[in-house]
């Protein structure tokens, strides 16, 4: 896939769950103001538990993959998509960070 595809596939993904997000999230929690609920209400049903728990461990390898690469390739910032893969979510900060990751290191050592 063209480079400029597969930034423009990676943005789609972050920008389709951001507009669900504002869409269905944030009224929802403004509405109810209860953050610890929200989160709890994930866990309501074995089925939501599941997601719930795979997104948690998607976050998690989000981590490790950030904290590997600012080790091993001097990749900078990552503890931003980090954070924003807990809020909005991994679907907004991993897309994210593939993008800034592939900028660094083509900034070091360009496509051939």
């Amino acid at each position: 896939m063209p480079r400029d595809r597969h930034e423009l596939a990676l943005v789609t993904i972050a920008v389709a769950f951001s507009l669900f997000f504002a869409a269905v999230v944030i009224p929802a929690l403004l509405d109810d103001r209860d953050v610890i609920g929200a989160f709890a209400a994930g866990f309501d049903n074995p089925y939501a538990s599941g997601y719930s728990f795979d997104v948690i461990l998607c976050w998690v390898t989000l981590v490790v993959l950030i904290v590997h690469d600012a080790r091993t390739h001097g990749v900078q910032h990552g503890w931003r998509f980090a954070a924003i893969g807990l809020v909005p979510g991994v679907a907004v900060g991993l897309p994210l960070y593939l993008i800034s990751r592939r900028r660094q290191l083509d900034a070091v050592v360009p496509d051939v």
